[in-house]
């Protein structure tokens, strides 16, 4: 679905990553992990369209797209959960919610709101509260189910996991296994907390100073790299 090659981002003529290549398959859930400052946002923020890139190529589903926009990247089917949720704090879950469809109608819509609050029953609760007095975790839900409502066919999130409680994290990770087994939604997770990317992850990349620098089944992740990242 995702093919980056060869990608390179510099933020004032200083190079945050280098020669980033990746490959997402349709239906999959690849992990970029790494520490922070490493440039995993940097790659996620390429992808989407935030970060101009000022070598190399990404393709999705066979186009070219690293000239485009990130708004006209979201008809292709590509959204961003990025690194602190950018939600909408004074106005209400529902209609955070709502405007994440701009793209769907008004039947799709309706029926996207009830799919979310079905991923993330609090969100039902918290429908008329205003999306700024949530807890962190409770805006990390919102924030993930706003994304979905463009029914994206490939997912980023961008350090889900951040600060978050334990609790919170399994509510986040029983909701990724009921993405995969419930639609063919692809997921590029950037993720510093490796023991929870690494559960879902078909395929794991190693981000370290702006570069790949090990890629790999989550089995060998564990064998040859955990002691440095776990």
């Amino acid at each position: 679905m995702l093919q980056v090659s060869n990608l390179k981002v510099s933020y004032d003529r200083v190079p945050a990553i280098s020669d980033v290549t990746l490959t997402v398959p349709d239906g999959s859930i690849v992990a970029l992990v790494g520490g922070n400052g490493n440039g995993k946002s940097t790659t996620l923020r390429a992808v989407a369209g935030l970060n101009a890139a000022d070598a190399g190529t990404i393709t999705f589903n066979g186009e070219a797209i690293q000239s485009l926009p990130a708004h006209e990247r979201v008809p292709f089917g590509l959204s961003l959960v990025p690194e602190g949720r950018r939600l909408f704090p004074r106005l209400t879950v529902r209609r955070n919610l709502e405007l994440g469809a701009y793209t769907r109608n008004r039947d799709e819509l309706a029926q996207g709101v009830d799919d979310m609050f079905a991923l993330f029953p609090i969100l039902k609760e918290r429908e008329s509260q205003l999306a700024g007095t949530m807890s962190g975790g409770e805006q990390q839900m919102l924030a993930i189910a706003r994304a979905l409502m463009t029914k994206p066919r490939l997912l980023i999130l961008d350090e889900p996991t951040l600060g978050l409680a334990p609790v919170i994290l399994e509510t986040l990770s029983k909701a990724l296994e009921r993405l995969r087994t419930t639609t063919s939604i692809t997921v590029l997770l950037g993720e510093q907390n490796v023991t929870f990317a690494l559960p879902h992850a078909d395929r794991v990349y190693v981000l370290d100073h702006g570069r790949i620098v090990w890629e790999g089944s989550p089995e060998r992740f564990e064998s040859e790299m955990a002691a440095e990242y776990i």
